[in-house]
């Protein structure tokens, strides 16, 4: 069973229609016992970075810790890929998980702000999350602020400036953009992690 985590942000429907799709046993839940025993959990955010101190709050940042000690796969997208670091520009007062190094920071002030649309990533042809996706392929993305290049990077996109838009260690992952509304591109990278 995959556990969708539910706090309060995030397209929490959308993402389940696409692991239905998939034929993917999954639920919505923000019960930390329910995300701990899940198979695999995903963490889908939307909007501002300070809406992840909730997972705290609501015990779930410990559920997925102690889950990912066992080695549960983990995907975190958009706002859950930035809560893997230690925190973001966004809202400064916000820890992030820190699992990777480095801070999320506010796009260059020659680009458009957020970065809205569709964009093509450059792939590490080592990675699980995108084996059988080449690089030429397009994926959406809807931010306003950016990840840090850094050696879980598995694929990065330009706008601006270089970011990660993909992030893989060991059994965790994370997406900056949003693989429920990427199309076949997107139902990919899904079904990759749903392979784990």
């Amino acid at each position: 069973m995959i556990a969708i985590v539910d706090y309060g942000a995030g397209n929490l429907r959308s993402v389940q229609r696409a692991l239905d799709s998939l034929e993917q046993e999954n639920v919505i839940s923000s019960d930390p016992g329910q995300v701990s025993r899940a198979s695999k959990i995903m963490l889908p955010g939307v909007g501002h970075f300070a809406s992840t101190a909730s997972l705290n709050r609501l015990g779930l940042q410990k559920a997925i810790m102690d889950a990912l000690e066992r080695g549960t796969p983990f995907l975190g997208i958009c706002v859950g890929m930035q809560w893997l670091y230690q925190g973001s520009a966004e809202s400064p007062a916000t820890a992030g998980l820190g699992i990777l190094p480095g801070c999320c920071d506010r796009f260059p002030a020659e680009v458009k702000s957020p970065h809205v649309g569709w964009n093509s990533l450059q792939i590490d042809s080592a990675s699980r999350l995108f084996r059988g996706i080449e690089s030429s392929n397009f994926v959406y993305f809807t931010h306003s602020f950016r990840c840090p290049v850094g050696d879980a990077t598995v694929a990065c996109c330009s706008y601006g400036a270089t970011f990660s838009a993909a992030v893989e260690r060991e059994h965790l992952f994370g997406v900056q953009f949003h693989p429920e509304k990427s199309g076949e591109t997107g139902l990919k990278v899904l079904a990759n992690f749903c392979a784990l």
